[in-house]
């Protein structure tokens, strides 16, 4: 080999060496495979829809009473009457608390079900007949059940103070009226009352019962 070839092959492998990378091996490389297969489930994709899964079951079993309860508020039933004994078993002028069962009471209601009144006997008006003031034990305020203490001829809420007169109006506290008033009648010598929802501002015991006193 002369000296003109030999010349001739070291600046080709010098001018290769330049134009290749450190650790090149003189072949092209094959670009980065982008295409990535689908990803399998995961362990905790799996518990995140099941977390969801059970909490719409837990929204659906929560809301049916609810549900229940506006149904049942929108068919409420106006022909049922409840006794509540004999006219003579209410000394006129005192207040009595009763209790009974309440007809209006749905499966879920449980010992909610067993719900009582006020009863104070008025006596007999002009024309004769018995007159009665029938309340809701429920606060008008919040709805927390008040107590009657004979004493002082006074009902008080041990929720949040709310006092109220012997004839149910409102003495002083939060509530915004006075207790509410149920329907009554009386019937063969025993007094019966329209079967207590919960009531409300919105939604009283009697359509007549408005007053704010």
């Amino acid at each position: 080999m002369t000296g003109r070839e030999r010349l001739g092959r070291h600046g080709q492998a010098a001018a290769e060496s330049r134009e290749l990378p450190t650790g090149h091996t003189g072949q092209t490389p094959m670009g980065p495979d982008t295409s990535q297969p689908p990803a399998a489930p995961t362990r905790r994709n799996f518990f995140l829809w099941l977390t969801a899964g059970l909490s719409a079951v837990a929204a659906v079993v929560v809301g049916i009473p609810f549900i229940g309860y506006l149904v049942g508020a929108r068919k409420r039933r106006t022909d049922l009457w409840v006794t509540l004994g004999s006219v003579s078993e209410f000394p006129r002028e005192e207040t009595r608390l009763k209790t009974f069962s309440n007809p209006l009471r749905q499966p879920w209601d449980g010992m909610a079900a067993n719900t009582g009144v006020y009863v104070r006997n008025l006596g007999k008006d002009e024309k004769q007949k018995d007159q009665f003031l029938v309340f809701a034990v429920n606060c008008a305020h919040l709805g927390c059940p008040v107590t009657w203490f004979p004493q002082s001829g006074l009902f008080m809420c041990p929720c949040h103070g709310g006092v109220y007169y012997a004839d149910g109006s409102h003495a002083s506290g939060p509530p915004p009226r006075g207790l509410f008033k149920c329907v009554w009648q009386v019937v063969d010598g025993k007094l019966q009352i329209r079967p207590p929802h919960y009531p409300t501002l919105q939604d009283p015991l009697s359509p007549d019962d408005t007053a704010e006193g």
